[in-house]
């Protein structure tokens, strides 16, 4: 089997690649924010706070699930999703180490 384009980069860059990708929609950002605001949610109260069908949410919700941000239980007929503790500080953690480094005023850049 042939390297993937995504061989050619560490493990870290690969992995802060999929969470930005999960946050790079606005759905999913208002999905993590009110599970953030509620510490726990039934999938069926989201569509409530996120103008989408309840298909579309899901869709999201397993996105989100995908990258480790969420993590849900079944309980009956619902799924309850909630954050996810330790994956949350890890996320934390690796857009720190991106954003916390300094820049230094360019001499003569652009």
């Amino acid at each position: 089997m042939g390297v993937t384009k995504t061989d050619n980069f560490t493990q870290e860059q690969n992995r802060l690649a999929a969470l930005a990708k999960a946050l790079a929609h606005p759905a999913r950002v208002a999905i993590l924010q009110e599970l953030l605001k509620r510490q726990a949610c039934i999938c069926g109260d989201l569509v409530e706070v996120v103008p989408l069908a309840q298909a579309t949410v899901s869709q999201h919700l397993k996105e989100l699930k995908k990258a480790g941000l969420i993590q849900g239980t079944v309980e009956g007929t619902s799924v309850c999703y909630c954050i996810d503790p330790r994956a949350w500080q890890q996320t934390k953690a690796v857009f720190q180490q991106l954003f916390g480094q300094e820049v230094e005023a360019p001499g003569n850049c652009c």
